[in-house]
């Protein structure tokens, strides 16, 4: 086998979460990337902000990328884009409105003219490298989303983005069925197609019938409605904008990222609200509630959003009331269940009226269910086949659905980040594996919180701490005080006034009879003890003080 005709496909995210997504192809020197996104943290992941790929395989090949593609706008997709540029400084091509998107993500960062963004239209071509990037539309849940059609020396791929096959888009323009049968007609060797939906039967609704549930919860609510949803999700605010003009209120958006995406979108046409529609958050506080829809982030259940300090109580600018109407425009991504209930209940303790998906149809998938998925790979017809965007369970689901429409077994690969796929004249084969871990960010670390530092953190939120503070005579090493005892989330201050004076006494006995020979004799030792009296087991650390 000629090592010339060999194509690398390497997946760096998304495959084995929903979330994160993104995917290297490589051919000799060169390397094409494809989307850079980011993933909510999971709720025993404390303190994390979001996930990024491991990319750590193009930093030593960064001068080989030559170029990064991104699909659609949303946060899956393009939250990690401003990490990559910084290890990988490639050009970036994106539909307009994409590109937009990118730009004001860059420009909170400084990295505004740092990078080069080219503009790439759906049903173009463009010549990256030896990668010829057809790109042709697809319906999603954001305007001027595409997917690829990748053609190199190896093989032909087709790489699907997001994607639903909606007849009715709200936008009114339907995924490129033409392009895809067109593709089917000159021979796909590998289809990669998302699986998010592969449990999912049937159809996923049109997004047009969110307009009239809109209108109805609009039409009962005699309050302020407050509509929350994520701030890329452009399609949503357009029919949100359309629902509040229909029932004269005036609307805001409100947080950074809302108004910042808003902005864009209404300037590039992809957004049209009139000008007298559209108030500052100011403004819309002064007026009457009955004449008021405020759109912001927080339909996760983020305890930092501004659905997350409303639930709480906690939010600066304005606080819910009785007369309320909270709508959670969005499915809770999957390992967000419970904290989007808890805040739910939190809203409906404080009077608010909350509808969500399971009440109304406010929100509706972006992701093709199994008649879609069906219906693409009869319409691609590949020769081989990867499901991608999604958990192992919705992964393996897919590749059950391509072989009901006829795809062999042995022509479906089921695989997860870092699993590296070679095509070598149209078929591919295992290669090696490489790192395709989370990468966690909080604040200004990024990757420096590690696994360990995670259970570490489980340990102390599960049974708390237990420090001890020992001065010692650095002479004789006996004890100067009594040992000083901390604890903290272990137990009650009742309970500790029972418990600290038996292992002071321990503790005393232990190091004024000799018996020290280091700290973590005496923690072992602590912690027996404390498992003895109370069945839990407290993170237990010493600190000595010699005198």
């Amino acid at each position: 086998m000629s090592k010339e005709k060999k194509l690398r496909i390497i997946p760096l995210g998304g495959l084995g979460e929903v979330g994160k997504n993104m995917m290297a192809y490589e051919y000799q020197d060169d390397i094409l990337v494809v989307d850079a996104g980011l993933m909510f943290p999971e709720n025993d992941m404390l303190g994390i902000d979001y996930i990024i790929p491991d990319f750590e395989y193009l930093h030593d090949k960064s001068h080989r990328v030559r170029g990064i593609v991104i699909t659609h706008g949303h946060e899956d997709h393009i939250g990690a884009i401003h990490h990559v540029l910084e290890r990988v400084p490639a050009p970036v091509y994106a539909s307009p409105l994409t590109r937009g998107l990118i730009e004001v993500k860059l420009a909170r960062r400084g990295m505004a003219n740092k990078v080069e963004l080219n503009t790439l239209r759906a049903g173009e071509t463009v010549q990256i490298g030896p990668f010829k990037v057809e790109t042709f539309h697809v319906c999603h849940s954001i305007p001027d989303g595409f997917g690829l059609g990748i053609t190199t020396p190896a093989g032909f791929v087709v790489h699907t983005g997001d994607f639903k096959l909606d007849h009715t888009p709200v936008d009114g323009w339907p995924t490129d069925y033409a392009k895809l049968a067109e593709f089917s007609q000159r021979g796909v060797d590998i289809l990669l197609a998302d699986s998010t939906n592969a449990e999912r039967p049937g159809w996923t609704p049109s997004e047009r019938v969110i307009g009239p549930a809109l209108d109805r919860v609009f039409e009962a609510a005699p309050g302020r409605i407050i509509i929350a949803t994520f701030a890329s999700l452009i399609s949503r605010m357009q029919q949100v904008a359309d629902a509040a003009i229909k029932h004269k209120r005036k609307l805001a958006f409100v947080g950074t990222s809302m108004v910042d995406n808003a902005k864009i979108a209404r300037k590039m046409g992809y957004l049209q609200v009139p000008d007298e529609t559209l108030v500052s958050i100011e403004e819309a506080l002064n007026l009457p509630d009955s004449q008021v829809v405020l759109m912001c982030t927080g339909s996760q259940g983020e305890p930092s959003s501004i659905i997350g300090r409303l639930s709480t109580g906690t939010n600066r600018q304005f606080d819910l009331k009785a007369g309320d109407t909270v709508i959670l425009s969005s499915h809770p991504i999957p390992g967000n269940e419970e904290g989007v209930s808890k805040t739910i209940n939190r809203m409906l303790r404080r009077g608010a009226n909350v509808i969500y998906d399971a009440i109304a149809p406010v929100h509706v998938s972006g992701h093709a269910s199994q008649e879609e998925q069906k219906l693409l790979l009869n319409l691609v017809r590949p020769k081989y086949f990867i499901p991608i965007h999604g958990e192992l369970r919705q992964l393996t689901r897919h590749a059950a659905l391509a072989r009901e429409v006829g795809i062999p077994a042995e022509n479906i690969l089921v695989i997860e980040n870092g699993q590296v796929v070679e095509l070598v004249d149209g078929k591919p084969r295992l290669a090696e594996r490489i790192p395709g871990g989370y990468v966690f960010v909080e604040g200004q670390s990024i990757g420096e919180v590690d696994d360990d530092v995670m259970r570490e953190r489980e340990k102390l939120a599960r049974s708390g701490i237990f420090l001890i503070n020992l001065s010692l005579d650095k002479y004789s090493g006996r004890l100067l005080d009594e040992p000083e005892i901390i604890t903290r989330g272990f137990i009650s201050p009742d309970d500790a006034e029972a418990l600290i004076p038996q292992v002071q006494k321990r503790v005393m006995e232990i190091v004024n009879g000799g018996g020290l020979s280091q700290e973590k004799v005496l923690e072992d030792t602590v912690r027996t003890l404390l498992y003895n009296e109370t069945k839990r087991r407290p993170m237990v650390f010493v600190t000595m003080t010699k005198v």
